[in-house]
């Protein structure tokens, strides 16, 4: 597969000073960079696909006219951890 190249970035010296003074032993600008950029990727992917579902179950909801209270579901969750960590202790 051929490579290609990104746009040249163009940065004040403290972000850049910044960057550097991160870097692990033997990892680049250019690799610490591609990382940040590909993590960045992942997020917003992970973003929108968190905002999809979000609005599918809004819509569906409402199709069913069936809702759950914050609290409820909050206490439900707060019980189920309970019950885990308790069932672990074991």
């Amino acid at each position: 597969m051929k490579t290609a190249s990104m746009p040249s970035l163009r940065v004040d010296p403290e972000l850049r000073h910044d960057a550097e003074s991160v870097l692990r032993e033997g990892e680049s600008l250019s690799n610490f960079m591609e990382q940040a950029l590909r993590s960045s990727i992942q997020s917003r992917r992970a973003q929108k696909e968190f905002i999809s579902r979000g609005l599918t179950s809004r819509d569906e909801a409402k199709r069913a006219g069936e809702y759950f209270a914050a609290e409820d579901v909050l206490n439900e969750m707060e019980e189920m951890l309970s019950q885990e960590k308790a069932r672990t202790r074991k």
